[in-house]
């Protein structure tokens, strides 16, 4: 279905707009903002968004919650269909940045609302597929899966090393890294963060392993990727953070 024209005088009555674009793996679109609340979601592939709050990587199965004015990157992990909505300030509360699981209802009403373009208060059934959006996006719940980022100082120089060696990088070489006792360092990164040092480094290289699958990579591949000696070991370690499996994960 080919989208409507819209004129000028339509502009006081859009509520919701939305744009379409396809991504190699690999490719980023580098650090912006914009001025209304923003709604990341790719119908294939995935994305990983990076904001100063922290990081979040969403697949077709998962969203990602922008307010008007984040500043925010993203990066595409295997060929992806990124299908962005964006919400006037006014008709919705901005929050905080924030992931959550896309239900089937509102996978569709995305769908739709992207071969309409935008949504016009004035047409009853766009304002009822406005409705049904801001409802299904009030009541989703934050994903398990988030990166807090650790505001400034010695916890955020550790999570840099830990990103550049997640594996090895021990929580005492961290704190002496950072001249940080061991509990000063890890208190300080919960502070942060709400994490511990461990949950934060696991979490990570969970994350990592879900990038090596996205871009086509095979189970052994991902399972090293995220630090563990077989396959089944770090889909048993996903599965009892995320309570699901890889795989599922992807799975609309």
């Amino acid at each position: 279905m080919s989208r409507k024209r819209r004129r000028v005088t339509d502009e006081p009555f859009l509520v919701v707009r939305t744009s379409a674009s396809d991504h190699r793996d690999g490719s980023r679109i580098g650090a912006h903002s914009h001025g209304w609340h923003q709604l990341v979601h790719v119908r294939s592939g995935l994305t990983t968004v990076r904001t100063p709050a922290g990081t979040w990587i969403a697949p077709p199965t998962w969203a990602v919650w922008l307010p008007a004015g984040a500043e925010h990157e993203l990066r595409f992990t295997g060929a992806s269909a990124l299908r962005t909505a964006y919400v006037r300030p006014d008709r919705a509360p901005g929050g905080d940045c924030r992931a959550f699981a896309v239900s089937p209802l509102l996978r569709e009403l995305l769908a739709r609302t992207t071969e309409l373009g935008m949504l016009d208060e004035r047409d009853p059934t766009e304002a009822a597929v406005t409705s049904l959006i801001l409802a299904e996006l009030d009541g989703a719940g934050q994903a398990a899966i988030t990166l807090p980022e650790p505001a400034g100082g010695p916890t955020a120089e550790a999570a840099r090393l830990i990103g550049e060696d997640p594996a090895g990088s021990t929580t005492a070489a961290l704190a002496r890294a950072v001249g940080l006792g061991v509990r000063t360092l890890e208190r300080r990164f919960l502070d942060d963060t709400g994490l511990t040092v461990g949950r934060w480094r696991r979490q990570l290289m969970l994350l990592r392993g879900l990038e090596v699958v996205a871009a086509g990579g095979t189970a052994v591949a991902a399972a090293r990727a995220a630090g563990y000696a077989t396959p089944s070991a770090w889909v048993a370690a996903f599965r009892s953070t995320f309570g699901t499996t890889p795989s599922r994960w992807f799975t609309p």
